[in-house]
């Protein structure tokens, strides 16, 4: 009976190997076509039902309702045990989890298909699967003995399935390798972006996304020692895999680039046997903390970028080399890639369990040990991004005298810490990444990035934040308290403060139920309120077609819990309730413009936040039906960054909707429209002088430049730019446009863009001479920016343009500018 039983055992083993397929064996056309995503999910499934080394890890939904998956891979072992290995290695780096006596493993997770229209990363995602639980890689197996690998096939669904998609619509019977075919020509938006159009390799720390948010949950349930970020880039390009480039952190450590180094080395000899191109220690570095091989490293990983050229390839195409560069080439390059990564991983398991263990039990490794937030509406989304990151923090329960780094001023001040301020302390099992984004100025080692150069919270949150060197000795509590209710006799108004992105988002509540509602435009005092400019006051007697009008706001008020009711509309000090001070707010009919004539990514963050952030309808109309649309039908236009071809008869009927009263709020290059055209003031110099000024250096530059050399060509170049700083702005308090957005506005600005101040508008926000600035800003463009405007509102007829030089949605994460795009659309009138 026992031979019985044994030989039965073997005998499924041998079923279940002999029923396991490989890509091609699976999908007849794999390594020809892009497969479709129902495709890749099907040959997971048939991995995870023909295999005791898979474990399916279903983790979430996009927008479009595509599923989210990951498979854990290792030996029909580990496997058995895999929840005491996770339990154990979380609890090894005070994480959580459970202490118990199973081997150290190393803990890999491979990512792919961040960006949709990258398809060899998903396509090679089979095979890399299939190779680490095929029964005749023997190499694989030994591997996995130490190893645990976490294999998340495809990062974005939706946009890996809307350019397979379109490419299958698209596509000859054969390839045609020839670049101007339609194939290697994608419409707008692309695949790149998710759903709406963000990119979520920038996305990582931010968490704007749902497949980011869903993502990281069952990350910071695993927290893997190497993480592997699969993509492609242009065509013509060579593979690309580590070492990184400079800039990297300077919380990069020793042991990581230990391992990028080893991972060098044993990749370029696999690619050297074959003859393959590639290289090292360009381009891709370590530095802005938001991607897929930067956010896993200050999480302890080492993080990693791979890189195989393939955007606009589709199934073949030429390159400038004269060569064919295939879809099955570009699965080939990567594959090597990935699984040199394991063997490494597995190779150097034991040094990577001690570098991981010890990157955690460390300590801080800045100068800054605590970190104070003040209290403030804005610290609601703050929280909810420390919680999705597992970065813990309490709340002051007493005051403290205490002194340290002012983020607003930039200098050291004494301060006070009170009952409600949110601390954040480094000495965590998340200090690094807490360090990282609570630091006032990263040191940049090379200026050469890849991305923006600053980003520190308490600038994009645009709260008064304290950075203190020492732990701090204070009675906490884990969530704030909000104060008691005014009691009253009745209900007269209810006043909502204008302080965060909650407001907003009551505000397009109110709307969408037809209440009407006033902004404070006036300081004033009530019974125990003290009501600020912005703030919302909803009055019973502005609503008589509301029957139930107390229990009706209760309702509709749940998401503000520090609402209040006022007795009187008799003010204390400054204006009362029905006075001018109050003016009504007009709920906005907003028409959001899209196309090809429009930055894809920045029409989705203009769609996410009318969408997401304020759940407010809106109208997406693309440029070219433009002359279909009643624009009376609308009272605002918002029109994200882009390249307007506008003709002129849409150009005159823009014009006619500002001055029959309309709003139109322009983003970076949407004011081209409106430079230097008649009835608008919006121009680049204040003076005939300073534009002849302007010239007149740039033509000394020209002359300097017959000198130089060819060599440092692009270091020269970034004199004039700004990769991503933030820039500090004075503000027009009064202007309904910067209400709720604090003393000081620090812009996030991405572009060299810039205007003198204005003549004949509001200028809202301005760059100030002597400005502070975080981040790289180019030596010659840093003198430039001094009084430049970088929010304006200009009247025009009965009606007004916004402009925003800057964006002020840029990646969905600056919050102080969700709160400023959020009086453009609500209160500015």
């Amino acid at each position: 009976m026992k031979h019985f039983f044994y030989a039965l055992v073997l005998l499924s083993g041998i079923t279940l190997q002999a029923q396991l397929k490989s890509p091609s064996e699976f999908l007849p056309n794999y390594a020809k076509q892009v497969s479709y995503y129902h495709q890749l999910d099907s040959y997971f499934a048939h991995l995870a039902q023909n295999s005791d080394m898979v474990i399916h890890k279903a983790y979430g939904q996009t927008n479009q309702e595509r599923g989210l998956n990951a498979y854990i891979i290792s030996t029909p072992e580990n496997i058995k045990d895999i929840e005491s290995i996770r339990a154990n290695h979380l609890y090894a780096i005070g994480m959580g989890g459970k202490h118990s006596n199973v081997g150290e493993k190393a803990i890999v997770w491979l990512s792919f298909n961040v960006h949709g229209n990258e398809p060899a990363a998903a396509e090679s995602a089979m095979s890399v699967a299939y190779e680490l639980i095929n029964p005749k890689n023997t190499a694989t197996k030994e591997w996995l003995k130490n190893t645990i690998v976490i294999l998340d096939p495809c990062l974005n669904p939706d946009g890996y399935a809307r350019y397979g998609n379109w490419l299958r619509d698209i596509s000859g019977k054969e390839p045609n390798p020839n670049g101007y075919d339609r194939e290697h020509m994608e419409p707008w938006p692309g695949g790149r972006q998710n759903h709406y159009a963000y990119d979520l390799n920038r996305d990582w720390a931010w968490q704007t996304q749902a497949e980011t948010q869903q993502r990281i949950i069952l990350y910071n349930d695993w927290m893997p020692m190497v993480h592997v970020d699969v993509h492609e880039m242009g065509y013509n390009e060579p593979y690309f895999f580590p070492p990184a480039a400079e800039p990297m952190h300077e919380f990069i450590t020793q042991g990581q680039k230990d391992f990028h180094n080893a991972i060098g080395e044993m990749t370029s000899k696999k690619f050297d046997a074959q003859g393959w191109n590639y290289y090292t220690r360009e381009r891709f570095d370590l530095f802005y903390p938001s991607y897929g091989d930067t956010y896993p490293s200050f999480n302890g990983a080492v993080g990693m970028t791979y890189e195989q050229g393939g955007i606009g390839a589709g199934r073949a195409v030429t390159m400038r080399n004269g060569s064919v560069l295939t879809l099955k080439d570009r699965i080939d390059h990567h594959t090597t890639a990935v699984l040199t990564a394991v063997e490494t991983a597995a190779w150097q398991k034991d040094k990577l369990v001690r570098n991981f263990r010890a990157y955690f039990k460390d300590g801080p490794k800045g100068n800054y040990k605590t970190y104070i937030v003040k209290n403030s509406g804005k610290n609601e989304e703050l929280a909810q991004l420390l919680k999705r990151n597992r970065i813990q923090f309490t709340y002051a329960d007493e005051s403290k005298k205490l002194s340290g780094y002012n983020y607003q001023t930039d200098k050291e001040r004494d301060f006070t810490v009170e009952p409600n301020d949110m601390i954040i302390s480094a000495n965590q099992p998340k200090s690094t990444l807490t360090q990282v984004l609570f630091e006032p100025s990263p040191r940049l080692t090379d200026s050469l990035s890849y991305d923006i150069t600053a980003w520190a919270l308490p600038h994009a949150y645009g709260v008064e934040s304290y950075a203190v060197k020492r732990d701090i000795s204070l009675r906490t509590k884990s969530q704030p308290s909000y104060k008691g209710k005014f009691e009253y006799e009745r209900v007269y108004a209810y006043y909502v403060p204008w302080n965060g992105r909650a407001s907003a988002r009551t505000l397009a509540l109110l709307f969408k139920n037809n209440v009407k509602v006033r902004s404070a435009r006036k300081a004033s005092a009530f019974r125990g309120i003290k009501v600020s400019p912005g703030d919302l006051v909803i009055l019973k007697g502005d609503n008589p077609q509301i029957n139930d009008f107390k229990n009706t706001m209760t309702m509709l008020l749940d998401g503000k819990p520090d609402h209040e009711v006022i007795e009187s509309g008799y003010s204390l000090s400054g204006g009362d309730l029905g006075g001018e001070h109050y003016p009504l707010l007009q709920a906005p009919k907003v028409l959001l413009l899209a196309g090809s004539d429009v930055s894809a990514t920045d029409f989705g963050q203009a769609w996410f936040y009318m969408d997401e952030v304020v759940d407010y309808p809106v109208t997406i109309v693309e440029t070219q039906n433009l002359g279909r649309i009643k624009l009376s039908d609308f009272s605002t236009i918002i029109m994200p960054d882009g390249w307007y071809s506008l003709n002129d008869g849409q150009k005159n009927s823009i014009d006619a909707f500002i001055n029959d009263g309309g709003k139109v709020i322009a983003m970076g290059g949407a004011l081209n429209l409106f430079e230097d055209r008649a009835g608008y003031s919006l121009t680049r110099f204040a003076t005939p002088s300073d534009k002849d000024k302007d010239t007149a250096e740039a033509d000394e530059e020209t002359l300097k430049a017959r000198y130089f050399d060819y060599q440092n060509a692009e270091r020269r170049a970034i004199s004039g730019s700004v990769p991503g700083a933030i820039v500090e702005n004075m503000l027009d308090k009064t202007h309904p446009l910067s209400y709720g957005l604090g003393e000081r506005y620090f812009s996030l600005k991405t572009s060299d863009s810039r205007y003198q101040l204005l003549k004949n508008v509001w200028n809202v926000a301005y760059v100030p001479a002597g400005y502070k600035n975080f981040g790289f800003i180019g030596r010659s463009l840093k003198k430039k920016l001094e009084n430049t405007v970088t929010f304006a509102v200009e009247q025009k007829g009965r009606g007004q343009v916004i402009y925003m030089v800057d964006n002020p949605l840029f990646r969905g994460f600056w919050e102080n500018g969700n709160l400023l795009f959020s009086n453009a659309l609500f209160l500015v009138d």
